[in-house]
């Protein structure tokens, strides 16, 4: 701990300085602590008055703050990966609605605590999509988790057998976004299927969540065990829901093959087009002249 730190509120000793360090420290305030002096040469060298220049500081302290807040919200996410929706290919899943993706990622649909689940095969997207939506939600100021469907039932498990479950609960209740990804890629077990029940049960009208599966909604018992608890999970996953239909040629799948298809060799024009080039004059004669040319 330095001086600065140590001194008491209200003290009258050491510098302007070191005072004003310690008090901005106090106060939280590390942007207006490190832009301080540079930004009262610029104003003194544009002429700004005092409340202006206080106010350029307030607002890089303000920015600052939030942008820490972003990065904060997204650690706690725990994404597999920071991915927007910038970057995602829409023309290669043509059955995604983009305007309804866009505008979901304004995400209104969080304060009317709205679900969405994503449907389609493998490796077109679903996650990109689940990822970008929770990035915008971190970026407007809304708590998200994310898991895969796999490692949630294994969590929720496991702090059964602690005797830590309702704390679980509670934390996965208390999250604004919900995403639980790749549903359906592993069976579950009948307590692992009910433990999930209860999650979407917990959040049903309280909190939304989002859902990627490779498969339909019929054939959701097969990895859940059960008609009776999948019904009930769907009627209340899909009361308030927005679908997102993702069927098509796997992007990954397309891309890798891409990656390792070999470049198409260039074809000499002559070869392409059966003409010939006369060397001495440089005229062009087509392919049908070529027996008519004289042989040196």
């Amino acid at each position: 701990m330095t001086a600065a730190d140590a001194m008491p509120h209200g003290t009258s000793q050491g510098t302007p300085q070191v005072l004003l360090a310690h008090h901005l420290k106090q106060l939280r305030l590390p942007t207006v602590l490190r832009e301080y002096d540079k930004v009262a040469r610029e104003c003194a060298r544009d002429g700004v008055d005092h409340p202006r220049y206080l106010l350029r500081l307030l607002e890089l302290e303000l920015i600052d703050r939030e942008r820490r807040l972003v990065e904060r919200r997204i650690r706690q996410a725990r994404f597999p990966a920071t991915k927007s929706l910038d970057s995602f290919v829409f023309t290669a899943i043509p059955s995604l609605n983009k305007m309804l993706v866009l505008e979901l990622a304004r995400c209104e649909y969080i304060l009317r605590r709205e679900n969405i689940i994503a449907l389609g095969n493998s490796g077109t997207g679903k996650s990109h999509v689940a990822l970008g939506l929770g990035l915008a939600a971190c970026q407007r100021g809304f708590s998200v988790v994310f898991t895969t469907a796999a490692q949630l039932v294994h969590q929720l498990m496991e702090a059964r057998d602690e005797k830590r479950l309702l704390r679980l609960q509670r934390e996965l209740q208390a999250a604004k976004l919900l995403i639980i990804d790749e549903l359906g890629y592993v069976p579950l077990s009948p307590t692992g299927a009910e433990l999930l029940f209860e999650v979407f049960s917990q959040r049903y009208e309280h909190g939304s969540t989002i859902v990627t599966s490779n498969l339909p909604f019929e054939e959701w018992t097969a990895v859940l065990g059960s008609e009776r608890l999948t019904g009930a999970l769907l009627d209340r996953l899909t009361h308030h829901v927005h679908i997102l239909s993702m069927n098509g040629e796997s992007y990954r799948l397309a891309h890798s093959t891409a990656r390792r298809r070999p470049p198409a060799k260039a074809v000499p024009a002559e070869a392409a087009t059966g003409e010939q080039i006369v060397s001495d004059t440089g005229e062009i004669l087509p392919a049908d002249h070529r027996g008519n040319q004289q042989q040196p």
